[in-house]
């Protein structure tokens, strides 16, 4: 009677899954007689249409029990056998079909012997045509509600429902040779014994083992497997740190010594940087897929132990090398990303980066998504820790198709792999398998689960491991002997042993071998930079003008654009015509050049095709055909390098991931994110803390991403303000403490020796040079650069093509060289500053008509500090005072980052004195009025030559 209880639990997902392919609704069955059914059809064949399919349009009369009551919900999942995989356990009672409830649905015990016409939109039936109900309960039963459970017909694609029905109804798909069975004994024998290694050397290190998933390994294998056999030859993997080792060992193949000497307390690092813990390491690996005999690249990208941050720099780096190969379509390349069950749930990354998978300029072309669900996370019971059923419910905002399976059940586990890789790269989309399981221990090997879940680890003490049982019943099945199986374990234990010996001799830590993104030919052979000078950013003029010309033109015919759009072209050409540039101008210039050399630029992020202060516009609109776009910058020479510009989803965190990834894969690449405003940046907190400032130090990993932040007080509130420059120069890497020795190569050196650059322009030449420097830099560092807003329309903040033509450079720091400059032993005051409030200044000292006692000197470069050229300008007024300017409050902005640097080049011979506004908790005001009065106060105070008189600093 079991298959009775579970009658509407197994028609029930049947009949939905059926009807999803009708076209039309079918008749009513609230609208028949309370009289006998429809007569039946005879026991083979009849005419019309299938008692089965009226009988599924009755289910329909009850939609709540139809999506409540399916297959996957009753499925065994839990290896334990104590959990429901799913936090939706309530079954109705009228649907818990008996004997006496069979006239529920019309139905009498003598019909489950009875046959019937299959419809042609299942495949249970095989080669036949009908089936009695008993059977029919039977194949459902064990298509659906065994180890496997499906969630996919929330999928509105008809094509690829069926696709997924034939693949788990048709009789015997599940059928694995002893070749195969052997194959995936040996897997499980290596994950598992991998784990016992390292728990019987090292065990109280933390290591985050993989027991109770250990069948984790031979999936990801074989999705790896079935991905090489459909064509794939690089894919790329993010997963948190559990099982990491065992991944990096069975499935990267990265050399066991090398794993195992991380363990070696007294290892010496050989590298620069601090280095991580081995479970966040990464690893990049070219070898033949013994399966296919094929080229496969593997790469386990780095990542910190905020889990899931690596999700998006997973997909950005997997766009990008789709990118380069011209893999449009992800026929070649392809991401694999691993979750644990809690934060699959719980973080937002896992939604941002979901809502990146089918947009044209970020889509991978479809990913498959392992989720590790063993039913807690850390000490927090699935109860506790989402509010969904499933822990991968999450997934269904993009029609991915969910497996669930049995993690003790392995073959299951291979085909729901095999399926979910062959799902991937049919219809290049998502596709989630969640291999329900358990963890052995606690959290990490130090822990004691047993605290807050005494039931389940007394269930997982008595659990028999999955390899025992798996080897049990291909004992018993004569598949294999239990000499063979014993044997296979020696052989690793051997391995191992061997590999250990080895390790021993190992004394020196080489964090660049555990490297996930190389750059082949851009170091030398040490991973060093193959010099230390940065050629001449400038370029010559006629490229100048020739981009300048392309910029205020629409390089298609018969192409309308809106008037306004017109009016800021002819713009563009009038400063090209009087060799002169704004900031947009400047940005074009840049990026055009770049693409003349060879270098694909890409930027990216919210509203950047247009700007978003309207001043960019590098994607034009056909006023008058809709969806019809032009990109000049694409039209610039027949054989640039191609220009990527991208509005981005209204995310910050996903996709400012995501271009990391996008800017690891490649050198000979200008990758940017700007931000809607600067103060926005802090959604993307942890990409910044975790990735950007210090990639390279824990992970030997160069990046020149180049994030655009506009910053300036301009009395738009305390959210359209700041960038927060004080949060990215207190975490850059320089000493204020260091007199720098100043050798003919410091420029570079420093940049070479920082963890990021930070830098606020206040000219468009020297944005332009900025970006130029980046790519011409011999090595990678991320650029931070406060952009403006009101600068970007200023009648004074334009340049000369003079100060961008060849044999021009970016200026770290640009001097005075006014008035004050020609006599600067009468110079009272020396004012340093950076950025929009130098034209606040400039505007001031000649209100005053102090141009000649008051010398203003911009910073451009805020870090690395120049030591060098402050010190000249210091020297330069040796009878002036001092002083910082910002428009800040003094608890933010750069006063704090300069003021020690500055005693440091003086030797404290001289004080740098503070002008700008009082600290404050909020970055700026929401008043008008009081932006105008601090800014008048400070202004004032600025150029009152009697301000510090009598103060002691």
């Amino acid at each position: 009677m079991s298959q009775l209880r579970l009658l509407s639990s197994r028609l029930g997902a049947q009949a939905t899954r059926l009807l999803s392919a009708r076209d039309a609704p079918g008749p009513s069955w609230r609208n028949r007689s309370s009289g006998p059914p429809a007569a039946f059809p005879s026991s083979r064949g009849g005419g019309g249409s299938s008692y089965m399919e009226e009988m599924y349009f009755a289910w329909l009369e009850n939609p709540q029990s139809v999506h409540k009551i399916r297959g996957h919900h009753v499925a065994q999942l839990d290896p334990l056998g104590i959990l429901d995989a799913d936090l939706d356990s309530f079954v109705p009672s009228d649907l818990i079909t008996t004997i006496d409830k069979l006239a529920f649905y019309d139905l009498q015990e003598a019909d489950l012997d009875k046959e019937f016409q299959l419809p042609t939109t299942t495949f249970i039936g095989g080669s036949e045509s009908t089936l009695s109900l008993r059977e029919i309960i039977r194949r459902l039963e064990s298509t659906y509600c065994q180890h496997i459970g499906l969630e996919f017909m929330f999928i509105n694609d008809v094509e690829q429902c069926q696709w997924i029905r034939r693949k788990f109804e048709t009789p015997g798909v599940m059928q694995f040779s002893s070749e195969e069975k052997r194959t995936l004994l040996a897997r499980l024998v290596r994950s598992m014994r991998f784990e016992d290694f390292l728990a019987r050397k090292w065990s109280s290190e933390k290591r985050f083992g993989l027991e109770g998933c250990e069948v984790m390994i031979p999936a990801l294998k074989t999705i790896i497997d079935k991905s090489s056999e459909m064509g794939i030859e690089n894919v790329i993997l993010g997963m948190p740190h559990r099982g990491r080792l065992n991944v990096l060992a069975n499935v990267i193949r990265k050399d066991l010594e090398q794993i195992f000497c991380q363990f070696d307390p007294k290892l010496e690092a050989a590298d620069e940087g601090s280095g991580d813990v081995k479970y966040h390491l990464g690893m990049y690996h070219e070898r033949i897929n013994r399966v296919t005999n094929r080229n496969i690249t593997l790469s386990l990208v780095a990542n910190p132990s905020h889990l899931e941050a690596v999700d998006p720099v997973v997909q950005g780096k997997t766009k990008a090398e789709q990118f380069y190969r011209g893999d449009s379509q992800g026929k070649k390349v392809m991401s694999i990303l691993v979750h644990g069950d809690a934060a699959f749930a719980g973080q937002g990354v896992v939604y941002e980066t979901f809502h990146l998978s089918d947009l044209p300029s970020y889509t991978t072309n479809g990913t498959v998504h392992v989720v590790v669900n063993n039913q807690i996370g850390f000490t927090t019971d699935p109860r506790m820790a989402r509010s969904s059923p499933y822990p991968t419910d999450v997934a269904r905002v993009v029609n991915a198709p969910i497996f669930h399976v049995n993690a003790d059940d392995p073959e299951a586990v291979m085909y729901v792999c095999s399926v979910a890789a062959e799902w991937r790269n049919t219809f290049n989309k998502d596709v989630v398998v969640d291999l329900v399981c358990y963890r052995r221990r606690g959290h990490n090997e130090m822990d004691e689960p047993m605290f807050t879940q005494p039931l389940m680890y007394k269930q997982i003490h008595r659990q028999v491991p999955v390899l025992k049982k798996y080897a049990d019943k291909l004992i018993a099945e004569g598949t294999v002997t239990l000499q063979e199986f014993e044997e296979e374990i020696a052989k690793y234990d051997r391995i191992c042993e061997e590999a250990y010996g080895r390790s021993k001799d190992k004394k020196i830590l080489h964090i660049k071998h555990w490297l996930d993104s190389p750059w082949p030919g851009f170091f030398n052979v040490d991973g060093e930079p193959k010099s230390m000078t940065c050629p001449a950013t400038g370029v010559p003029e006629d490229v100048l003008t020739h981009i300048g010309n392309v910029a205020s033109s629409v390089p298609l015919e018969d192409f309308k654009i809106h008037t306004g759009l017109s009016r800021i072209l002819r713009g563009r050409a009038d400063m090209t015509r009087n060799r002169a540039v704004d900031w947009a101008l400047a940005e074009y210039m840049a990026f055009g050049s770049l693409l003349k050399e060879g270098t694909h630029v890409r930027l990216s992020g919210q509203d950047v095709e247009r700007g978003t202060f309207s001043h960019r516009h590098h994607v034009l609109h056909d006023q008058e055909v809709d969806r019809r776009t032009c990109v000049p910058m694409n039209h610039l020479w027949p054989d640039q390098a191609p220009y990527t510009v991208c509005n981005s989803s209204l995310s910050e965190y996903g996709v400012l991931g995501f271009e990391l990834g996008y800017a690891m894969a490649s050198p000979n690449a200008l990758v940017l994110w700007e931000a809607q405003f600067g103060d926005f940046h802090n959604t993307a907190q942890c990409i910044i803390d975790q990735f950007i400032s210090t990639g390279q130090a824990k992970w030997v990993r160069h990046n020149g991403i180049v994030l655009l932040l506009p910053h300036g007080m301009e009395g738009m509130g305390p959210e359209h303000s700041s960038a927060r420059p004080e949060r990215f120069l207190q975490m850059s890497n320089d000493d204020s403490d260091a007199y720098p020795a100043f050798t003919e190569d410091f420029e570079v050196r420093q940049l070479y020796d920082c963890n990021w650059i930070v830098v606020n322009c206040s000219t468009p030449a020297n944005y332009f040079h900025v970006l130029r420097r980046q790519i011409l830099l011999p090595f990678r560092k991320p650029l931070i650069v406060f952009t403006p807003k009101s600068l970007l329309r200023h009648p004074e903040a334009k340049s000369s093509f003079d100060q961008m033509v060849s044999g021009t450079n970016f200026l770290r720091v640009i001097p005075e060289d006014g008035a004050a400059a020609q006599a600067p032993e009468q110079v009272r005051r020396l004012i340093f500053c950076t950025g929009k409030v130098y034209y606040d200044l400039v505007r001031e000292r000649s209100g005053q008509g102090l141009e000649e006692q008051v010398a203003i000197t911009r910073l451009e470069q805020i870090s690395p500090f120049p030591f060098d050229l402050v010190k000249q300008e210091a020297e330069k007024y040796p009878g002036a005072e001092l002083a910082w300017c910002q428009e800040e409050h003094k608890n933010m902005g750069y006063y704090d980052y300069i003021s020690p640097r500055f005693m440091t080049i003086l030797s404290r011979a001289r004080p740098i004195w503070y002008v700008g506004r009082d600290p404050a908790a909020a970055p700026a005001t929401g008043n008008r009025n009081t932006h105008l009065v601090s800014l008048k106060k400070f202004l004032d105070t600025a150029f009152n030559l009697q301000a510090f008189e009598g103060k002691t600093f």
